[in-house]
């Protein structure tokens, strides 16, 4: 990686404004077409976001991705840059490299050793390629010329012909992201789908809280629902509310004010199981049963919230009919999310209906890319984030 110490007012052909995943990927690409590629980054080192990806080992792709894994205002938007580049890609390039890798569940692959390993094959792509990369700049302005574009930062102006946002979006503000890239688009008239935080926890009100607040850290399998999106994955119960890869795959879906429908057994015919339970065991206490079915903890919060006799002997089919509902078809409407601190990714971004989807350029300006979370497409938990990543970066790079 050749790292630029005194800015000069040369023509780049591509100045890239990130150098997170999508924006190292694109370097790379466009790099090794032969183009003069620089790299701004505010930060102090490339690839945060990569480091503490997957506890710190990076969960670099899903073995299953393919645009049904994505959400965005125009669903079909991702499907070019996908199949331009997909996960068997990626992997290669990774196996290339010699860096071991194993699939945790679902399809999700992540590195053996660390997450530094992937950010190490993008550098090393990058210098391969020539790009240059220069970190800790502060970007003042982004214009437009007839020769191309304008960057005015704390290390001087620098010019290109093309221009690539790589910015990511305001997810984990302590990674330094932020609306930047927003801005440019508003900048240049590129309408913006109002983003939100997206794979995120969800918080419950006082009252509520108060309720559960003995069960934080009590995680269960569960499938969660929200209108037709339904996900079945751990939960997690924490003193802020829901949290756990079910509750994370939900939150994308989810609006305030909407109820999610949580079933805590599934696979289980818990009301056929009570009443199996209340023949022959018919002095058991309701907690005892459900502790069959549930966590301890759990089920004594489950049989409390439904009330009802001491003894198995004396619940009603109708009462039996209540605590299985409230087991697997527990309706609940969180208060909020905790927000963009703890957001893995920004829903919304970008409107693609002004980007190409061969190439992420826009359509009204000539040579302005926008790629990665920056844009209007975000993925399920398990990789597919990153692999929208690759996937755009090497779209504008293969283009720019």
């Amino acid at each position: 990686m050749t790292e630029a110490r005194h800015p000069h007012l040369i023509v780049h052909d591509v100045i890239i404004l990130g150098a997170g995943a999508a924006g190292l990927m694109c370097a790379g690409v466009a790099g090794q077409r032969g183009r003069s590629v620089l790299v701004l980054e505010q930060a102090r080192h490339p690839g945060e976001k990569i480091r503490i990806s997957g506890g710190g080992r990076c969960n670099f792709t899903n073995l299953h991705a393919s645009p049904a894994n994505f959400l965005s205002d125009n669903p079909r938007f991702c499907r070019s840059a996908l199949s331009g580049y997909t996960q068997h890609d990626f992997i290669a390039l990774v196996e290339s490299y010699g860096i071991a890798w194993h699939e945790k569940t679902r399809g999700q692959l992540f590195c053996d050793g660390s997450s530094r390993q992937i950010i190490d094959m993008l550098l090393e792509e990058c210098r391969k390629a020539h790009a240059q990369l220069r970190l800790g700049v502060r970007i003042s302005a982004v214009s437009k010329g007839e020769d191309g574009f304008a960057v005015v930062t704390d290390q001087g102006e620098f010019r290109g012909r093309s221009l690539v946002v790589a910015t990511g979006g305001p997810s984990i503000p302590k990674m330094g992201s932020s609306g930047f890239g927003y801005r440019i688009a508003e900048q240049f008239g590129l309408a913006i789908v109002t983003p939100r935080p997206a794979l995120v926890p969800l918080t419950f009100e006082a009252a509520l809280l108060a309720h559960f607040k003995d069960l934080a850290g009590v995680s269960v399998d569960a499938v969660v629902s929200c209108g037709k999106a339904r996900f079945d994955e751990a939960l997690l119960f924490t003193h802020r509310g829901l949290s756990g890869p079910a509750i994370l795959q939900i939150s994308s879906y989810w609006r305030e004010g909407q109820d999610i429908v949580i079933d805590m057994a599934p696979g289980i015919d818990v009301l056929a199981a009570l009443k199996e339970l209340r023949r022959d065991h018919p002095k058991q206490e309701m907690a005892t049963a459900l502790s069959g079915f549930l966590p301890r903890r759990l089920a004594s919060v489950v049989a409390g919230g439904v009330g009802g006799p001491d003894r198995l002997a004396d619940f009603s089919d109708k009462l039996l009919t209540d605590v299985a509902a409230a087991v697997q078809r527990w309706h609940i409407r969180p208060a909020g999310t905790e927000g963009y601190r703890t957001a893995e990714v920004t829903l919304g971004g970008v409107d693609t209906s002004g980007l190409s989807s061969k190439t992420l350029e826009s359509r009204s300006v000539p040579g302005l890319y926008f790629i990665g979370e920056v844009v209007d497409v975000t993925g399920h938990l398990g990789g597919f984030n990153f692999q929208w990543a690759w996937s755009s970066g090497a779209a504008a790079g293969r283009s720019a």
